[in-house]
């Protein structure tokens, strides 16, 4: 077993930023807090627009810059007081953690100052970055994960129960609903050539552009560590290499968001008038005041803030009352920044550990190693103690039977002798203890497949880079079995060629593969029958819910996404599995495009998210994908909605503990955030071919930026 390497020592230039090949900033101080303003001056640098508009998101005033499309999000980010807990979570940090993250602001702060926040995007929205707030980072932090979590499929779960019947919402369940998604893994140094562990990972989010990631090094004689930055937020939350500790998170899935149903009144006196909330003891007190959304090329709204016993008011509800959130940051006033700098200090799992201690949202499974060879899978986070029912719906603000009674559930920790895998499934979450539903199983089984059909003591950096690029797609023998028990002889010629095409496929989803894009076909048609069965007409019905929850409201989408379940038991809602599967079957052969032998990566096209304001969205790249929602390469996409991916591996890494410059890492786009950069989105064709850069660590060959 040969130790991993001491760090390199401090580069000849002395402090400042410092770039590899793919315009990746290394950064070097001469202690932590400079470190922390270093890194601030330059996420204001690189990634001027972006951190700016998730500013405007947690202040609620995205609206000032896009316009009225932008207010129903202002609208949910004043009732949900994003920027209030922001402020609280930082009013109550210690003063280390206090004063790292006040220097980081400061850092922005000063890129103001220089001039060096102008570019394109302000230009063309009208927009101009501010000084920021010593608290901004964190409302960039919950900007990121307020939805994070499982409360909106808890609307959807409400809308089954209201119109279809209550026993009908678990025939929605795929576990949940994939709207977030990573995979990470680890071997144990007896697994793998060199002796000691490999960490390697792919978070799943929104194909932002720019990313949703930045690829940094940050160093100073403390530490030096590489790893993914959420630009405008300190240190390495997520995914690094300190060069003797690695992690890498997952999403654990947990339920530790809760909506309650509101029965609100206002009272008119001799005070004046006041909202009241009917809670276990009878009519309470609500906080309200009155919030303007100013709104580019429109008039001004006022959205009236509510805040109950229990949480803010975030939507009307379909009975005339409202609906309000609790979740932990609001309720103890932290969000975890304060395992930030410790873990860029940790020098082994126990102190990676100990660092997430202080985490609280949102929960995440960690998969950690040290170059000591010790190597462990734990969940770190609040999931509050509460009533189980709390986590299928909305639960009754009235009732004490499900308040919170401030206890939290004690999380799972495992000390991991070959190899961990954590992929949103419920083994690797912490199972019925933290959450109803989880992610199907097919990614977590098929890396641990994959992991184990290595012969023993051989894994290397190249195959965890394999794993990545996986495309079995999961569900795959599911769809086989209903098209193997379809009777071709009730098929049309060109129906049954398909199936038999079908039967024959190997189920990987890949670009080039013309079965796989028959598969999807088949798949969506198949999915828009289910929704437009009459038996789930009464689902079509308006929610009653804020229209920022259409994307978790979505019949087809949700259908897509359960599809296996309703395979499986939509004979309980009276739907012929089989005739709605041949009925799909003749859809699919009446595509010409098809017939001729279309490719999946043809209809599986890259989807950008854009947050690039007016023509410079059309800096958007394009690529054909392979992979798809239930392959380890996740590029998800909508069945029934649309084949194109806007949801895929925001980032890719191997973190290799016996050396670390033998580590790797990619992005989809770049490291610039600015369109005309010649690193805006030069990793794309890498990241496309399922292929990694090298980690630099040697400072000699970076280039230092010139004032």
């Amino acid at each position: 077993m040969t130790p991993a390497p001491t760090h390199n020592p401090a580069p000849a230039g002395g402090p400042g930023t410092y770039r590899d090949s793919w315009g990746i900033p290394h950064l070097w101080a001469e202690s932590a807090d400079d470190l922390a303003y270093l890194q601030g001056l330059n996420a204001a640098s690189d990634r001027s627009w972006q951190i700016e508009l998730e500013r405007w998101r947690s202040e609620g005033r995205a609206a000032e810059v896009l316009g009225p499309d932008a207010v129903v999000w202002d609208r949910f980010a004043r009732q949900a007081r994003l920027d209030d807990t922001a402020r609280r979570c930082f009013e109550n940090f210690d003063d280390d953690t206090k004063r790292w993250c006040g220097q980081y602001v400061a850092g922005v702060n000063q890129a103001l100052s220089e001039g060096l926040r102008g570019g394109p995007e302000f230009d063309e929205s009208g927009g101009a970055p501010e000084l920021w707030n010593p608290w901004t980072p964190l409302g960039v932090f919950l900007v990121h994960h307020i939805l994070f979590s499982t409360f909106p499929n808890k609307l959807f779960r409400a809308h089954v129960a209201r119109t279809l019947g209550d026993d009908a919402v678990g025939l929605f369940s795929i576990e949940a609903p994939v709207w977030s998604g990573s995979n990470a893994w680890a071997a144990h140094g007896s697994e793998t050539a060199s002796g000691l562990p490999l960490v390697a990972g792919d978070p799943h989010r929104l194909m932002e552009l720019p990313g949703v990631y930045q690829q940094v090094r940050l160093a100073c004689p403390e530490f030096d560590t590489i790893g993914f930055a959420f630009p405008g937020v300190p240190g390495l939350p997520h995914f690094a290499h300190t060069g003797h500790t690695a992690w890498a998170i997952t999403n654990a899935m947990a339920d530790y968001q809760d909506l309650f149903e509101e029965e609100l009144r206002r009272v008119t006196d001799v005070d004046g008038e006041r909202v009241e909330a009917r809670g276990a003891e009878g009519w309470e007190p609500v906080v309200v005041s009155t919030e303007t959304v100013l709104v580019r090329g429109g008039d001004a709204v006022d959205v009236e803030v509510m805040e109950t016993a229990r949480g803010s008011v975030i939507s009307a509800a379909p009975d005339g009352g409202a609906l309000s959130l609790r979740f932990p940051a609001r309720v103890e006033g932290r969000l975890g920044f304060e395992a930030l700098l410790p873990l860029l200090r940790s020098r082994n799992v126990s102190e990676v550990e100990a660092a997430f201690d202080a985490w609280v949202e949102p929960v995440n499974s960690v998969v950690a190693a040290d170059d000591s060879g010790a190597v462990r899978h734990f969940v770190a986070g609040l999931v509050p103690q509460r009533n189980p029912s709390n986590r299928r719906l909305p639960a009754p603000a009235f009732s004490a039977r499900h308040a919170w009674d401030g206890q939290y559930v004690v999380l799972p920790r495992t000390k991991v002798q070959r190899f961990a895998v954590s992929a949103n499934d419920r083994a690797a979450g912490g199972g019925d203890a933290v959450a109803m539903e989880f992610a199907p199983a097919h990614r977590a089984l098929r890396i641990r497949e994959l992991l184990e059909a290595a012969p023993g003591g051989s894994l290397t950096v190249d195959t965890m880079q394999a794993i990545h690029t996986d495309t079995q797609l999961g569900p795959w023998p599911v769809f086989r079995s209903i098209l193997s028990g379809l009777d071709a002889d009730d098929l049309s010629g060109e129906a049954k060629e398909l199936r038999s095409e079908l039967l024959g496929w190997d189920g990987r989803m890949d670009a080039a593969s013309h079965q796989a894009a028959v598969l999807a076909a088949w798949r969506g048609a198949l999915v828009q029958r289910i929704a437009r069965h009459s038996a789930l007409a009464p689902l079509h019905e308006p929610t009653g819910y804020s229209p920022l929850f259409g994307p978790w409201l979505s019949v087809p989408s949700r259908i897509g996404f359960a599809l296996e379940t309703l395979l499986a038991r939509g004979s309980e809602l009276g739907i012929s599995v089989g005739v709605e599967a041949a009925a799909a079957l003749e859809d699919v052969a009446l595509e010409e495009a098809l017939l001729d032998g279309a490719s999946w990566g043809e209809r599986h096209q890259l989807l950008a998210v854009h947050v690039l304001p007016g023509a410079l969205s059309e800096a958007a790249p394009a690529a054909d994908l392979s992979g798809d929602t239930g392959c380890v390469l996740c590029t998800e996409s909508l069945p029934g909605v649309d084949d194109r991916s806007f949801r895929g591996p925001v980032a890719r890494y191997v973190w290799d503990l016996s050396d670390r410059a033998n580590s790797r890492w990619i992005v989809p786009f770049g490291a610039a955030g600015t369109p005309e950069h010649e690193h805006f989105a030069d990793q794309l064709p890498l990241w496309t071919a399922g292929k990694l850069a090298p980690v630099v660590t040697d400072w000699s060959v970076l280039t230092k930026d010139t004032p």
